[in-house]
């Protein structure tokens, strides 16, 4: 029997990884469409400014205005892009912009991402409670280290509001543009995958980013859904962490120590670069995440190794 050709390799891959990535696909989807419109109604029913008025005053004990509860609100229940707008309408300092966009940046996109780390091996509470602990830990230690002082509180909001039916409109715009990206995304990195399987590249993606991974406190499993999560971030980039986890190529203790460092620290390259619109500094929103992405992870091993000692001296002789 003759060897498969690469041509005929590739478009093996392909017929491989389609059918898992319309699948992997419609489930973001199902998540993503109805959480983005239930947001919507929140927004136009002004429940986010009410709950913002109630968590305002934790934001003034790390030394930013009350009023940076709406921005991370609004980051929590959608993504960094309405977080953009936020901040473009809020009559915030270049500092306090910058702290709370790094902070959005750990905190953002709740539902639909902890739902990928969910599947993916990780408690939902403790993914919640990590994200929230670690954008604040980072609100307090950016608020310390950039130079500036602490503007006084600004209680002004440029706020327009707009009909049902406009935010309705917009919100079609928006949630059709994510479907497609989601339907064109997902497959890809599922093709992109399966060939760099099929053609034993995988290896040489693993190999030369070892050293780091081991520094970052992460087995060499995770190496490639580390990738792809930093490239792209973890929505999109759940078809491969999902597929690897899946497929046993990623145990699901493997893939925790993954999901706490890349709950806090991913997507470094769009995300980051939104804020640049805003005249941001953009290194202090990438290296503050990876730093306490790293902490994590090793305070988890910490965490594991004294419960397996914990538990040895439990087990009976």
């Amino acid at each position: 029997m003759e060897p498969y050709s690469s041509k005929q390799r590739i478009i093996r891959s392909i017929k491989s990884a389609l059918p898992k990535g319309m699948k992997t696909a419609w489930w973001l989807i199902k998540i993503t469409v109805p959480v983005s419109f239930a947001v919507m109604l929140l927004d136009y029913s002004g429940a986010l400014s009410l709950m913002a008025n109630y968590t305002g005053p934790v934001f003034r004990y790390i030394g930013l205005p009350g009023i940076s509860a709406i921005v991370l609100v609004t980051s929590i229940f959608t993504n960094i892009y309405s977080v953009v707008a936020v901040l473009s309408m809020l009559q915030l300092p270049a500092r306090e912009g910058m702290i709370l966009a790094t902070m959005c940046l750990v905190s953002h996109g709740f539902l639909i991402e902890t739902a990928v780390m969910k599947r993916t091996g990780s408690s939902v509470i403790r993914m919640l409670l990590l994200r929230l602990t670690g954008s604040f830990i980072m609100g307090w230690f950016l608020n310390m280290v950039i130079p500036g002082s602490i503007s006084p509180d600004i209680l002004t909001v440029n706020h327009q509001n707009h009909t049902f039916s406009f935010m309705f409109l917009h919100w079609l715009s928006s949630i059709s543009q994510t479907t497609i990206k989601i339907l064109i995304l997902v497959n890809i990195l599922l093709i992109f995958q399966r060939i760099l399987d099929e053609f034993g590249w995988i290896g040489a993606i693993e190999k030369p980013l070892s050293p780091v991974m081991r520094i970052m406190g992460l087995p060499r499993s995770t190496t490639l859904s580390w990738v792809v999560a930093n490239l792209i971030g973890l929505a999109y980039g759940s078809a491969i962490m999902i597929d690897e986890s899946e497929k046993g190529r990623m145990s699901r203790e493997d893939a925790d120590l993954l999901n706490h460092h890349v709950s806090l620290s991913h997507s470094q390259l769009e995300d980051p670069l939104l804020f640049l619109t805003l005249g941001y500094a953009i290194h202090w929103l990438i290296w503050p995440r990876i730093i306490i992405a790293i902490s994590a992870v090793w305070l988890r091993r910490l965490e594991l190794k004294i419960s397996a000692v914990y538990k040895s001296k439990r087990v009976p002789v």
